[in-house]
């Protein structure tokens, strides 16, 4: 097949990756100039390191540099990617610069009619394919509020700019800076931006639990949550096993093992004195997302160079006297040249109509998708790294390999009610164990494994139980998937035969 791919991103790379190997014909789109995703050079933000240690974040058969740092820079890791495009081939298969602004079915025959728009150039055109897979990412719109008086604060000098937006610290050189958010971006935001500002606060809705690289100073945080174990502390949709136990009668254990990151966390980095203990229960809240601490913010804080304003929201932005002002919900008012907002992510598909756009989601917005890949109503179509996870880049290649699986017919699906029925499960349970943080389903955080799991028991290619049970108490090595896209390879030859 010629196989369409919307984004150059580490899924849209994976993918294409993969499905070159077993022998399709691929074109990879992307607006940006270069690969990376959300690691372009036109989105990432100073300070931005990825969340996971590098061995983890790393594709299972192109490991990162060894002299990388234990969590590499937004610049590595998409010098990284642009390295594995290279390597496996993919170069002359990209088309940057290019944005896909419509997608339609073909009315005869099977696959897509493509409108490109060369960003150069603004030059117009169209390219067809059999099949069209969606790599453009769960964090592809910045969501920026829509805040009251935004006319008269911009008119008085006042910027807004989503962290996406955000590329140099000299944008906040002198500065009255204000970030809205307390996720890891922010903070690193915030962080970045204190070297250079005359004053940055910090607007927290609500204070989340930060995880320490380092749990005590010394232990990688990867040995206790990037691990089976670490998964198994919250309880899945089918347990079984050791699960069945910490959720039963090791349930005070389980509770302990877990919540014990909190209690190190607020020693380590004295929150009760800086009055920025969160409220309840680390396991509460490191459900839906791990938040690393960045490094220096809490110093800054303590310095009195980084000004947290907790359980506080951002109710207007305003002119006074001349000068840009935002006004928190407390009535607190607070100079403000700069408001950088790191509030989150849309996920969108604006590129295909209204009608096909509906097909995919519920009526709560939630995409409706068979192991984050399949959607149900839509042929011809295909989903990748619709399963962000704590291993996201192993998550999107090893979905790839679904997707090579289902195209080369090795897959039986279940019949059309019963994916209708597994997938609104999901949802359901997902809602449940995430308090709804799942980003509109396409986040399968904190069961990343158990995703793998399942997409690869499909293909019956799940790697061995001992190399598995391993993985319970050693860090998960993505690299022990390497051989999984070769396995499959011969089995795809082997259906030929």
């Amino acid at each position: 097949m010629r196989i369409g791919i919307v984004g150059a991103g580490v899924a849209g790379l994976a993918t294409a990756k993969v499905l070159r190997q077993v022998g399709h014909d691929v074109v990879v789109y992307d607006r940006t100039p270069d690969v990376g995703g959300v690691w372009s050079e036109t989105r990432r933000y100073p300070g931005v390191t990825t969340q996971s240690p590098r061995d983890t974040y790393a594709l299972s058969d192109f490991p990162m540099p060894s002299d990388y740092p234990q969590w590499p820079t937004g610049t590595q890791v998409q010098a990284y990617l642009a390295s594995y495009a290279t390597h496996f081939g993919l170069d002359p298969q990209l088309r940057l610069n290019h944005e896909v602004t419509a997608a339609e079915p073909r009315s005869h025959g099977i696959g897509w009619t493509l409108r490109l728009r060369r960003m150069a150039d603004g030059g117009e055109f169209e390219d067809a394919v059999d099949h069209l897979i969606i790599a453009n990412g769960v964090f592809s719109q910045p969501l920026v509020p829509s805040f009251d008086g935004l006319d008269d604060f911009t008119s008085a000098g006042g910027r807004v700019r989503a962290a996406s937006e955000f590329h140099d610290v000299e944008q906040a050189r002198g500065a009255n800076a204000v970030v809205v958010g307390y996720g890891k971006s922010s903070c690193d935001v915030a962080f970045s931006i204190s070297e250079t500002a005359a004053e940055t606060h910090v607007i927290a809705r609500q204070l989340l639990w930060k995880v320490p690289k380092k749990i005590a100073g010394f232990l990688n945080f990867k040995f206790l949550l990037l691990t089976r174990m670490g998964e198994a502390l919250f309880r899945w949709q089918h347990p079984r096993g050791m699960e069945r136990f910490l959720h039963g009668p090791g349930n005070g254990l389980r509770r302990r093992m877990l919540n014990s990151v909190g209690s190190v966390s607020a020693r380590q980095y004295k929150l009760k004195q800086l009055e920025l203990l969160p409220t309840g229960a680390m396991e509460d809240i490191v459900r839906g997302a791990i938040g690393l601490v960045t490094d220096g913010f809490y110093e800054r804080v303590a310095e009195g160079r980084i000004v947290v304003h907790r359980d506080r929201t951002i109710k207007r932005l305003l002119e006074k006297d001349g000068d840009p002002y935002a006004e928190l919900n407390d009535g607190t008012l607070l100079r403000a040249d700069l408001v950088v907002c790191a509030t989150g992510y849309t996920q969108g598909v604006e590129f295909l109509d209204s009608t096909l756009q509906q097909r995919l989601v519920d009526d709560r917005g939630n995409f409706l998708l068979y192991r984050q890949v399949h959607p149900l109503d839509v042929p011809n179509l295909s989903f990748a790294g619709y399963n962000s996870s704590f291993f996201s880049p192993l998550n999107a290649e090893m979905a790839a390999v679904w997707i090579a699986a289902y195209l080369g017919g090795l897959l039986k699906l279940p019949e059309p009610e019963e994916l209708r029925s597994q997938v609104a499960g999901r949802i359901a349970f997902m809602d449940q164990a995430t308090g709804g943080h799942h980003q509109h389903g396409t986040k399968v955080i904190p069961f990343s494994m158990h995703n793998v799991d399942e997409v690869l028991n499909d293909l019956g290619l799940n790697i061995g139980r001992f190399t598995r049970a391993r993985h319970w108490l050693e860090p998960v090595s993505p690299a022990a998937y390497a051989k999984v896209t070769a396995e499959l390879q011969r089995k795809l030859a082997e259906a030929l035969a």
